[in-house]
């Protein structure tokens, strides 16, 4: 895992899959955020899949990387078929989940921020809940993906503060934080605001999604 700033801690686990569920049902539990254990497991699993490079990247022979989001929308609605796009909406759900959770602060350099991801990835996740319903294997994973869109925000949260480690809050950089919650409305954010001394001002609404 990598810490904040100029300095860089590598926690050594035995089971990365152990950590990350762990990790997320204690920071859930102490943030009383109801997480569906089933859509909690679903994380689990995509954040041990992306911990390798070769899942999380796409290599498309000229293009090694992960494409934009926008583009990965555009081949969605471009799908030849519906397995085609039911797998290219998760993909972006997955990825989107990913970067804003273990990378929320790279997003502050790039043309869009943290609330575009927590946008598209919650509308992905939404839109592949619709598509599944109905069809025989779908009834079993349509709530999951239901839930996930619907606490997209929370488990950025909950990923944030995995990738960040405890005790970090205090020094986080105050302009970001603010920035963070004027965009998503994060809860975490507007916690960590008020530990700093700062009141979100309540006329501002930041934006939802």
């Amino acid at each position: 895992m990598i810490g904040r700033g100029s300095s860089t801690r590598v926690l050594r686990v035995r089971n990365l899959q152990d950590f990350f569920r762990t990790s997320i049902d204690d920071v859930a539990a102490r943030h009383q955020i109801d997480i569906d254990p089933h859509a909690s497991h679903y994380v689990v699993n995509m954040l041990t899949l992306f911990s390798r490079s070769d899942v999380l990247y796409q290599d498309e022979g000229d293009y090694y990387g992960l494409k934009p989001l926008a583009l990965m929308m555009a081949d969605a609605a471009d799908a030849s078929s519906a397995e085609q796009r039911n797998q290219l909406l998760q993909r972006i759900g997955d990825v989107a989940l990913f970067i804003s959770g273990f990378f929320a602060e790279s997003l502050s350099r790039k043309a869009v921020d943290i609330d575009y991801y927590i946008h598209m990835g919650g509308n992905a996740y939404g839109s592949l809940s619709d598509e599944v319903r109905g069809t025989f294997r779908g009834n079993a994973v349509a709530h999951v993906y239901r839930e996930l869109a619907m606490k997209f925000q929370a488990l950025v949260d909950v990923l944030n503060e995995i990738s960040e480690g405890p005790g970090t809050g205090a020094d986080r950089n105050l302009v970001r934080t603010f920035e963070v919650w004027r965009r998503t409305g994060s809860r975490r954010a507007e916690k960590m605001l008020r530990q700093q001394g700062v009141v979100p001002f309540p006329g501002k609404k930041p934006r939802q999604h």
